[in-house]
């Protein structure tokens, strides 16, 4: 569709210019053209030439070309004008600003990955919804998953390219750019899936970036929705994976939603609430009132099932000695962690002053 655009509108152009100007693909072969003799030809040197250009324009051969804007690395398409001189120079800029501006105007009419971004950052109404994927023949009513891939440190362009290599087919996998740091894809599970089948998934996604580009990433994963208008939930549900994973999982970079459990619950709680709830279990002292011997002791504690026996074998200390220090805690804190309903206040009281101190420090 792209080329019979192009070319409609390079056409009008033609009695406009005094040169021949045209369009190429990202291989570089030539899909509309003032002179119709000229496409379907091959400037695949050119297309590496500009690939390989920082320049605003590209002089190559008798002819300078401007890529077309594209989210990717690589240029998607790009316009060229015959000369070297400034009057082909501005020919050429002045071109690209018309087919770039036709160009987006259609992909955001048209373009099935627009319309899933759309949807996901809630720029349409949920009653557009429908009309909208009928005019697009786009099946509304598919089982997806949102899986959110973040960049950490390191933020590089091409890890769109990559992970969409990974999923080529684009009539029900949508791979979309949503901004600096966050790619999200929008997969098709028609065929069903579980947790374990959807953190395979994202593995290899981990591991394919990371070996093709060397970017560290934090993957969120949402639950499965079941037709369009529930994908920004499915959206919304994987940034909160990997929020309240930075938070309680620091050391995992693969959160699914499902799994988050209770940190789930806190990370919603206001923070004043939070604040009564500790002042009130812990009266006596504040919990930084625990050394970090202790707080290890604790959660190997936990670890190990509130068992004595093994944690004490764990910890590589004798019993007697662990008994101490858990009866220590209780003079501290007023909890007994032996006791299985103060183990639990502990632990919900622990995971709410980690919540705290990350609010903290943002």
């Amino acid at each position: 569709m792209s080329s019979r655009l192009f070319q409609s509108i390079v056409s009008q152009m033609k009695d406009a210019v005094e040169c021949t100007v045209g369009v190429i693909d990202a291989e570089g072969e030539v899909i509309a053209c003032t002179e119709p003799a000229l496409i379907g030809t091959q400037r695949a040197a050119a297309a590496s030439a500009l690939n390989a250009s920082d320049e605003p324009v590209t002089v190559f051969d008798g002819f300078q070309y401007k890529a077309l804007f594209s989210w990717g690395v690589r240029f998607e398409f790009a316009v060229f004008a015959q000369g070297q001189d400034n009057r082909a120079r501005e020919i050429c800029l002045l071109s690209a600003v018309a087919l770039n501006g036709a160009k987006t105007f259609y992909d955001e009419k048209h373009d099935r990955a627009t319309f899933v971004k759309n949807i996901l950052l809630d720029n349409i109404l949920p009653g557009d919804i429908h009309m909208r994927s009928r005019e697009l023949n786009f099946e509304s009513e598919l089982p997806r998953v949102v899986i959110l891939v973040r960049q950490v440190g390191r933020i590089e362009l091409s890890v769109v390219d990559v992970i969409q290599s990974l999923f080529p087919d684009k009539q029900y996998d949508f791979v979309v750019s949503l901004n600096e740091t966050d790619i999200a894809l929008v997969k098709d599970v028609r065929g069903g899936v579980n947790t374990m089948d959807l953190r395979k998934l994202s593995a290899a996604i981990e591991e394919t970036v990371n070996s093709e580009v060397y970017v560290h990433t934090v993957i969120g994963i949402g639950t499965v929705a079941s037709s369009l208008k529930d994908l920004a939930s499915s959206y919304k549900e994987a940034q909160i994976a990997i929020e309240v994973g930075k938070v309680f999982d620091a050391e995992k970079s693969i959160i699914n939603f499902e799994n988050l459990g209770l940190g789930r619950l806190i990370y919603q709680l206001p923070v004043t609430m939070c604040e009564m709830f500790l002042s009130e279990v812990f009266k006596k002292n504040s919990i930084d009132a625990l050394d970090q011997e202790m707080l290890i002791t604790i959660q190997k504690f936990f670890e190990n099932s509130l068992n004595v026996s093994e944690t004490s074998r764990r910890l590589f200390v004798h019993r007697n000695t662990l008994v101490y220090r858990l009866e220590k805690i209780k003079k501290l804190t007023g909890l007994d962690l032996r006791e299985f309903d103060h183990a639990i206040i502990f632990k919900v009281a622990m995971m709410v002053k980690k919540y705290l101190t990350s609010r903290e420090e943002f």
